[in-house]
């Protein structure tokens, strides 16, 4: 219920460039001699360790390594987490099966990233640092880009990195990735070139937005060209094996459904680059897989994993009291969380009738009580969420004004009246006495009238022919019992409105496959949350690839809100950048595609206390498996106890 939940293993999204765990793909038109491509005269050249699009760079070319981290941190020990559900394989990329969460590790780019999860670096939104790329070249104009890279980057194998490696990930991206990707970057990316072994490319369509295209090119993995020709490999199936990557951990110890490991890659090149200094500090992350969270949170107890982020209001209210904790063998720790939260609740698929009408949404996000929800099933811990962006300078407020005002009037047609009049949509309230609340019951039933439904004598909710409105709620066994309980007591308030609902769980592969699908009416899941415009907008929110996003639960084809993003990536200024994230966050309240869930402003972590981290820590990110590391000696202290095995 919190916003540290896991919900379904969707793709993870990059702030700066949506495309980076899926690979930006493009076409490649093949190895090119150096003076193949010519610099435009009269633009303005820029030679880089690192790119940001309004060119503020936070660290110097000479940066020794990121100021968040200890560049000291000793290096060694295992850290255990635990995973519910299953897994079949190590291909994170395939469009069927249900891989490994974390299989993408493997795998560099051109820039640097937080390979479990995020972006690199931890203390600012905007800014991307060579890693495989030694500088990156462009044009004032961003027309297009050249990555000159590194020539000691090797693969796990030993092989180095080239530039042909760069090239053909994209080919095989665009030939076998995820359709949505593969549709969205080959509308903007016009081809890559391989000048030499070390020298790339990228060339952008014209007449684009330029936001976020070298971000994204430079944030695509870069896999071997030679192992999948050698293995018969497919990007599009699932596999027990590990793509071939260059990153500093791989594929090690593992049993399907139990657990696995990922070791430090004996091979890997950069343990002494500037961005990875004080980082990757642990020789190995286990992963220990659960059937439910019950049997999960007992192995914490005994030992089994030791890093704990806790999702369940309720488990963190009473659970913690058992004698690890009491012995002080465990620390339990709320850390403030500057982020925003991802925007979980109840989703509605708007690709599927009746919940194309937005009345009907509308009418139907009043069956969540979040105030009976909060006091009785999340221990009074959560906080209401308003917004897309909740407590960011980009959260709307009020009926819009100044720039952002003046951005959606520009717009014209496609914006409502209502919206540069009316107040920014907020959460109803509800009665927290009961789980049905009438007032809302009444408000609801008028708007679905008003939508062509209504009660019959039989008390069932029915169109004009007289069917009745039947919805499927995706539901997943693994997930945890404050969250299947939130949805059952949701539904139920339905039924009672006389709308029939299914709500049986089903298993995380079957469930998996649905959600890609999009195949459920309703689903408990997260909208990830946006702090700076790019083409992953258009991934998480744009009509174009609605129907075969991941990223888009709730399937949003909006014209108002294609019209925010296409003015948000013109954008030429930070300014004018959060005028548009501003209207954007006002636009999807608007549209209504959830009914929003609680969050809680904290990182709720326990962990055997065998670990440290760096203080302060940055402000978007925890990072546990990046910038922490392992105490050898508070470890033998708990072995010798009993603690741990």
């Amino acid at each position: 219920m919190t916003k540290k939940t896991i919900t379904i293993k969707a793709p993870r999204f990059d702030r700066r460039s949506t495309l980076k765990m899926m690979g930006a793909s493009a076409l490649a038109l093949g190895t090119a001699s150096k003076g193949q491509f010519a610099y435009a005269d009269a633009d303005e050249m820029i030679r880089s360790h690192g790119y940001s699009f309004f060119g503020d760079l936070k660290y110097p070319a000479d940066f020794p390594h990121f100021n968040y981290v200890n560049p000291d941190a000793p290096k060694g020990g295992q850290i255990t987490l635990s995973s519910r559900g299953t897994f079949d394989g190590f291909n994170r990329w395939a469009w069927r099966g249900n891989p490994e969460t974390n299989a993408d590790v493997v795998a560099e780019s051109m820039f640097a990233e937080m390979p479990w999860g995020g972006g690199a670096p931890a203390d600012s939104l905007t800014d991307a640092y060579c890693l495989i790329a030694r500088e990156v070249e462009y044009p004032k104009s961003q027309e297009w880009v050249v990555f000159h890279m590194r020539d000691d980057v090797v693969f796990r194998n030993g092989a180095p990195v080239r530039a042909q490696d760069a090239a053909f990930t994209h080919n095989l991206f665009l030939e076998q990735g995820i359709r949505s990707f593969a549709r969205s970057v080959s509308q903007r990316i016009e081809g890559v070139e391989v000048i030499d072994d070390l020298t790339l490319r990228y060339k952008f369509v014209d007449g684009i937005s330029r936001r976020s295209l070298i971000s994204q090119v430079g944030g695509s993995p870069i896999l071997s060209e030679e192992w999948y020709k050698e293995t018969g490999e497919r990007l599009d199936e699932p596999s027990i094996m590990s793509p071939m990557g260059s990153g500093p951990y791989q594929v090690g110890d593992y049993e399907i459904n139990r657990f696995v490991v990922y070791e430090r890659n004996p091979n890997y090149w950069g343990w002494d680059h500037p961005a990875n200094v004080g980082r990757f500090n642990f020789d190995s992350i286990r992963i220990e897989y659960f059937a439910d969270a019950t049997a999960e949170f007992e192995a914490f107890k005994a030992g089994i994993y030791t890093f704990r982020s806790e999702g369940s209001s309720k488990r963190w209210a009473s659970g913690y009291d058992f004698p690890a904790l009491e012995r002080g063998d465990v620390v339990r720790e709320a850390i403030p969380d500057q982020t925003a939260p991802n925007n979980s609740g109840v989703i509605f698929n708007t690709l599927r009738a009746p919940l194309d009408n937005r009345d009907v949404r509308h009418a139907l996000s009043l069956a969540y009580n979040f105030e009976w929800t909060r006091e009785s099933l999340e221990s009074d811990l959560t906080t209401q969420r308003n917004s897309f962006v909740e407590n960011q300078e980009w959260e709307a407020k009020d009926v819009p004004t100044g720039a952002e005002l003046a951005l959606l009037e520009s717009l014209g047609d496609v914006v409502p009246p209502a919206m540069l009049t009316e107040p920014v949509v907020m959460p109803h309230s509800s009665n927290k006495d009961r789980p049905i609340d009438r007032r809302n019951k009444r408000t609801a039933l008028r708007l679905l009238q008003d939508a062509g439904w209504s009660v019959n004598d039989s008390g069932q909710m029915v169109d004009e022919t007289g069917a009745q409105m039947s919805l499927d709620f995706l539901v997943l066994s693994t997930w945890d019992d404050t969250r299947k309980s939130t949805i059952e007591i949701y539904a139920e308030t339905l039924r009672d409105w006389g709308i029939e609902v299914n709500a049986e769980a089903v298993d995380s592969a079957q469930g998996q496959q649905r959600f890609l699908d999009k195949d459920y009416d309703l689903i408990h899941t997260r909208i990830l949350t946006f702090a700076s415009v790019g083409t992953g907008l258009k991934q998480l929110f744009g009509a174009e690839t609605a129907e075969v996003s991941s990223y888009n639960p709730a399937t949003l084809r909006s014209p108002m809100i294609d019209a925010i993003i296409d003015a948000a990536l013109d954008a030429q200024s930070r300014e004018e950048e959060l005028a548009a994230l501003t209207a954007l966050d006002r636009a999807l309240r608007y549209e209504r595609i959830m009914a929003h869930g609680s969050y809680v402003p904290e990182y709720w972590v326990a962990y055997y206390d065998m670990f440290e981290r760096p203080e302060p820590l940055p402000p978007l990110a925890l990072g546990v498996l990046d910038f922490w590391w392992f105490n050898d000696e508070k470890y033998q202290a708990l072995k010798a106890s009993g603690a741990l095995r």
